[in-house]
């Protein structure tokens, strides 16, 4: 039993072996394009028309007794 066992089990591993494999086929790439000369420049635009000027705000008047506020920068996160 053990030499008919160790038989099939050779025949079965040739009959695997033996089998037809799928052919792969290599697809190439597409063809990548050159580009060309440069052609002819364009005309150039029309000028935009010059906007009106705003308003302006009145000047500020002087303060009394003036504190001066200072706020540090914000922490920045640690670096990994």
């Amino acid at each position: 039993m053990n030499h008919s066992l160790l038989a099939a089990a050779l025949f079965i591993t040739v009959g695997l072996t033996a089998c037809d494999k799928p052919t792969v086929v290599n697809v190439p790439p597409p063809a990548v394009g050159v580009p060309g000369p440069a052609g002819p420049q364009g005309a150039t635009g029309a000028t935009g028309t010059p906007g009106t000027e705003g308003n302006q705000g009145a000047p500020g008047a002087i303060g009394e007794n003036t504190t001066v506020i200072v706020v540090p920068p914000a922490a920045s996160a640690p670096a990994n």
